[in-house]
């Protein structure tokens, strides 16, 4: 028998079999696909030495995560920070600029300058508590309570029809609005707003890094990492029924909830099948990647320093736009979030060529090819670019979820981020991942949502620690920490979960 077995291997999931092998339990990861890493992975989806995230190109959370601090990502991978953390070009030829120097950004948005720094240097300041906030279940009292107050009231200003009440010009709240536009969700409202002030704070402290060789790398790592301390990786296996995992002493779900419930339905209590049932999905996106012969030739240069961009339009005109998608309809400018992986990466392209990474959002379980729509965004703020482009890769939104049973209708968000899902995600529990005796979910269907930050793994695993195995004591994930094995402990024995209601 083994300890406990992990259904799929996005980061979560490897967050969560890392922790408990680390913990010195055997563990058994089980993969439906070929390779581990969910959408975590790097592959020449357009030509031939051309390489492309196939999920997420940026990752804020690398650096900011308190599971990724722990287990030294940083030392294990090359994160490598852009000059400009994310812009935001507008029509006119003007731009705004998210520098990791919040007092250099600050400069560059004129008269909105203090405003804005009144605004995100509490939060700069104490990130690690803004991290800590945002990563970790919300109903608990935090450590830092007066960071989480000022950023609960940072988070009613510009999730409300008074977002723009600090604000004199349009290039700060374009800026502010396209990173809240990650959450995909209507704007103003209080979850996108906690997403954006959450990233926005990210950019300017440890900044929004670029893994160098592809997001795979994250992968890669934390495989080995569980390799060297005695997990496996099963590949190629799907778990259907509850017979294929029984014999765990704990299974953690790193899959959609109906997963969860199609195979470990009847052994939830009916509180949990309740709350479950009643789970939102989400808008989706729908994807291209492009291959480049030459850099995107941005009207203003300085977007092609920036690791990211936003494209939309004004503060009104990305709200119109998520509004419309909201509803179910598609829109002839959508909001586009684009990264520019060879600015810091070179090795992504062929010498002298460039990759570019760009979602739009759409409609949960839309069919729609987004090349043509991306394409005229992108060359709205940079003309010509059609005559840099070599080769492109769509990926619609049913692809999505067809490639993925966990985005269901093309939601890679893992379900709606709004702000009552955010609060019970995915049920209102102090302890959010336990659905159950011995069973946990750990997917970012759980708190505290998406993004590759490993943190839903690393809390279920934590409480199948404390619930199942007894184990109480905090694991040691850094580089140089002990092996499983060295953390065994004498005659540790299962406990009944009964008695810890």
């Amino acid at each position: 028998m083994v300890d406990a077995i992990v259904v799929g291997s996005g980061p979560n999931g490897l967050a969560a079999a890392v922790t408990l092998a680390r913990a010195g339990l055997s563990v058994e990861v089980v993969e439906r696909a070929a390779h581990p890493g969910g959408s975590t992975r790097t592959e020449a989806l357009t030509a031939d030495g051309f390489l492309h995230d196939v999920g997420s190109a940026v990752h804020p959370l690398a650096l900011q995560s308190p599971f990724m601090s722990r287990f030294e990502m940083h030392k294990r991978v090359d994160l490598v920070v852009p000059d400009v953390q994310f812009a935001h070009p507008l029509d006119g030829g003007r731009i705004g600029l998210a520098y990791r120097d919040l007092e250099r950004t600050a400069e560059s948005l004129g008269r909105d300058g203090v405003a804005y720094t009144r605004l995100m240097k509490p939060l700069v300041d104490h990130v690690d508590a803004v991290a800590e906030l945002a990563t970790g279940p919300l109903l608990r009292l935090p450590r830092d309570m007066p960071t989480s107050v000022r950023m609960g009231l940072r988070v009613l200003e510009q999730g409300s029809v008074a977002w723009g009440a600090r604000f004199s010009d349009d290039i700060a709240p374009a800026l502010l609005t396209g990173a809240a536009a990650h959450g995909n969700q209507p704007l103003p409202s209080i979850g996108a707003a906690a997403v954006g002030l959450a990233l926005t704070s990210y950019a300017h402290a440890g900044g929004w890094p670029i893994p160098e060789g592809g997001s795979r790398v994250i992968t890669d790592a934390l495989v080995t990492d569980l390799e060297r301390h005695g997990g496996t990786i099963e590949r190629g296996r799907t778990v259907t029924h509850w017979d294929d995992v029984a014999d765990a002493k704990a299974v953690l779900f790193d899959t959609s909830i109906p997963t969860l419930l199609q195979v470990a339905g009847v052994r939830l209590p009916w509180w949990v099948r309740r709350s479950l049932r009643g789970f939102r999905f989400g808008n989706a996106v729908a994807k291209v990647d492009f291959a480049l012969t030459d850099p995107v030739p941005w009207t203003r240069s300085e977007a092609g320093r920036a690791g990211t961009v936003h494209l939309g339009g004004t503060r009104a005109q990305i709200a119109a736009a998520e509004r419309a998608v909201a509803r179910g309809r598609s829109t002839s400018s959508p909001y586009v979030l684009a990264s520019q992986p060879t600015v810091v990466d070179p090795s992504r392209a062929p010498a002298g060529k460039h990759v570019l990474w760009s979602y739009m959002h759409v409609p949960a379980g839309s069919v729609e090819d987004p090349v043509e729509t991306i394409t005229r965004q992108v060359e709205r703020f940079a003309p010509g670019f059609r005559d840099v482009i070599l080769a492109t890769h769509a990926t619609t939104a049913t692809d999505i979820a067809s490639a993925n049973p966990d985005y269901v209708g093309g939601d890679v968000f893992g379900g709606s981020t709004h702000l009552g899902q955010l609060v019970r995600r995915p049920m209102l529990s102090p302890d959010p991942w336990r659905m159950g005796e011995g069973i946990y979910l750990c997917s970012q269907s759980a708190a505290p949502g998406p993004g590759v930050h490993g943190m839903a793994g690393w809390h279920a695993a934590r409480s199948a620690l404390r619930r199942t195995f007894g184990l109480d004591a905090e694991v040691d994930l850094s580089v140089g920490g002990p092996s499983g094995t060295e953390r065994r402990v004498a005659g540790r024995r299962p406990v009944d979960e009964r008695t810890r209601r």
